[in-house]
């Protein structure tokens, strides 16, 4: 059996995915055909994964305020973030290895997002080339870690823009790989006839022909980061610079100091730091603080569409969704992303509905309040 799923049913296809029709659904389907190493290193968070089911409690935390009687006939769910539309308000997250769940890989998740007309965010850990994502056509920013190696860094940087990617995504939350004990028992690597496509060159050739190219990725990673290189890293082109892993409000002011279009609220999905709290409870404080000044968008523990509405109603441009996406392209390929992106905008033109909210952008800080606090 291979390391990365198992032996498809016969039975499956687009016939199967018709019975899936949430997002648990998918994480059920998808830990049915993953080996449990794949499984565990999509799933698990850091250390006790306290912070990675506190992400999806601090959405619970928040709760609608509904208006009745009005006109709900015609819903639109459209939105514009850094200049691109998008059809409803959520972008793929940056992920590592989709060739894992699929064949086909982060090219299958690209084309998904194409045809439901949201942008992908692509990993520096994707198991196909970032020019190879970009010659699907979809919508497309690039994540990216800021090297010791900063010729490295540059040249990610250089062949983005000459891809096509309209904005960089450095991550910020990551002087190192968090401790996972999930895959410390698995002791993960990736399988033999998969690479980490885009730095592979830049790789110890003895440690990724080990399988253990994520160690040997990890140890390039500058862990003297600041600000100021951030500021270098914006000077290496024209597009904008959106970081990611910001949950104080004094690193958004930083942020844009160093002239970022806007902040990605993030806590890496909770496989960093174990105690931070939910980004749903960071993300008022930071919508605060950067104003009307940049694009705040937020991740971490988005299951539904009622999640992606309060991220919107508490101050989020969009939000971005990482381990459902892994689901359904476990689930189902390329079939599955796109229908696992078609429910959740079928949830959020419901939400809205039921809100009494017609369109998206009409979403704000009425539209919730915290559980237990009265209503004004």
């Amino acid at each position: 059996m291979s390391t990365a799923s198992k032996p498809a049913d016969p039975d499956d296809g687009a016939a199967g995915l018709e019975q899936l029709v949430c997002c648990d659904d998918f994480h059920e389907a998808a830990k049915a055909r993953l080996a449990p190493m794949v499984y565990d290193y999509y799933r698990s968070g850091a250390l006790r994964e306290w912070t990675l089911a506190e992400n999806e409690r601090a959405w619970n935390r928040w709760v609608f305020c509904r208006r009745s009687l009005v006109g709900v006939a015609d819903i639109d769910l459209s939105t514009t973030v850094l200049g691109q539309r998008l059809s409803l308000p959520v972008l793929v997250a940056p992920t590592a290895f989709h060739r894992l769940a699929d064949p086909a890989g982060e090219v299958a998740t690209a084309r998904a997002a194409a045809a439901i007309g949201t942008t992908m965010v692509a990993s520096t850990l994707a198991t196909v080339r970032l020019e190879d994502i970009a010659a699907t056509g979809v919508p497309r920013w690039f994540q990216l870690y800021v090297f010791a190696d900063r010729g490295l860094t540059r040249e990610l940087v250089h062949r983005a823009v000459a891809a096509g990617y309209t904005a960089l995504v450095p991550t910020i939350d990551t002087p190192t790989v968090g401790i996972r004990y999930a895959d410390q028992r698995n002791r993960f690597v990736l399988p033999p006839g998969l690479e980490m496509a885009n730095v592979i060159h830049a790789l110890d050739p003895e440690l990724a022909e080990s399988g253990s190219a994520l160690r040997a990725f990890s140890e390039q990673f500058d862990q003297s980061l600041t600000w100021r290189d951030i500021e270098w890293l914006a000077g290496l082109s024209e597009l904008p610079i959106v970081p990611k892993g910001v949950t104080h409000p004094d690193d958004a002011r930083a942020a844009l100091a160093v002239g970022a279009a806007g902040v990605i609220v993030s806590n890496h999905g909770g496989r960093q730091l174990d105690g931070e709290p939910g980004t749903a409870d960071v993300l008022p404080e930071v919508v605060d603080v950067v104003g009307d000044a940049g694009v705040v968008l937020v991740d971490g523990g988005i299951r539904s569409g009622t999640d992606v509405v309060k991220a919107r109603a508490l101050g989020a441009a969009a939000v971005l969704v990482g381990r459902p996406v892994l689901w359904a392209l476990a689930a189902g390929g390329q079939a599955g992303v796109e229908r696992m992106f078609t429910l959740l905008r079928d949830e959020v033109a419901d939400t809205l509905r039921q809100l009494g909210v017609p369109r998206l952008d009409d979403v704000g800080p009425g539209t919730v309040r915290r559980a237990g606090s009265s209503s004004s």
